[in-house]
């Protein structure tokens, strides 16, 4: 890995972190709606999960800029360390998220309810749209990087999630298994710990 790699690696992806960023924040509002809307407790999760991944997005970004900057009096080796420093906090921030989505799945599982499913399957549909375009723009710059590298498997792993709550909803509606969107819930909080591989 060269360093002209990571010379010119932060200043192409300013403008990745800024559309990615503002994508993801406009469907979290509408998947929290539709969420609420239609019942299901596995979108809310996934607008939770993708919530998460919202902050860790800008943390990243913030590290790249602040590890960029050049070194000061009081800061001799600059800002390098940054990045790890930013990994680490998104790692706590998912950390929190697992607990919340997992939480409030045990308690619908004992009580399942009623979802619209077609406005869930819908809704997902765009976010398999939002997340593997998010994923796309990060993939060039996620061997140079170690922010970028997370962010791209954040949205990646988001992609694959977000299906799944699709197939979920197809299973409710053609089986009548409330019990699944609960369950799916579970599953997005076990899915949390695969972004610890994007620290080192």
């Amino acid at each position: 890995m060269s360093g002209h790699g990571h010379d010119h690696a932060p200043k192409a992806s300013h403008g990745v972190f800024a559309i990615g960023i503002g994508l993801n924040v406009v469907y979290v509002v509408l998947e929290a709606i539709f969420g609420l809307f239609s019942g299901s407790l596995a979108l809310l999760a996934d607008a939770g999960h993708n919530l998460s991944d919202v902050l860790g997005l800008a943390i990243a970004w913030g590290a790249i800029w602040l590890a960029a900057r050049p070194p000061s009096a009081t800061r001799t080796y600059g800002f390098k360390r940054t990045p790890i420093l930013a990994s680490l906090a998104n790692a706590v921030i998912l950390l929190v998220a697992v607990g919340i989505i997992a939480w409030e799945a045990v308690h619908r599982l004992m009580q399942p309810a009623p979802v619209a499913t077609w406005t869930i399957v819908w809704v997902a549909l765009v976010g398999v749209f939002v997340n593997g375009i998010t994923a796309w723009m990060f993939m060039a710059g996620s061997k140079d990087d170690l922010n970028i590298r997370g962010a791209f498997l954040h949205m990646a792993a988001d992609t694959g999630v977000t299906i799944g709550v699709i197939v979920a909803a197809l299973l409710i509606r053609w089986t009548g298994w409330l019990w699944l969107d609960p369950a799916v819930s579970l599953a997005i909080a076990a899915s949390e710990p695969g972004v610890f591989s994007a620290i080192p």
